[in-house]
């Protein structure tokens, strides 16, 4: 499946970016309180503030 857009990220793609687990991604989206900027289907996708956000906290 290809990205709604390519500015958009999912979660396990931001885990391997960041080079940690999904669950790490996923429980700093939770506390974060981050809103998916797209879904499709069931999948997430983030924009890049977010991972930003995400990379500060799992770190």
């Amino acid at each position: 499946m290809t990205d709604p857009n390519p500015d958009l990220i999912s979660a396990g793609n931001i885990a391997k970016e960041l080079g940690v687990s999904d669950a790490k991604v996923k429980k700093a989206i939770k506390d974060l309180g981050l809103l998916p900027a797209a879904k499709r289907g069931v999948c997430s996708f983030y924009d890049r503030d977010a991972v930003a956000r995400i990379k500060e906290t799992v770190r």
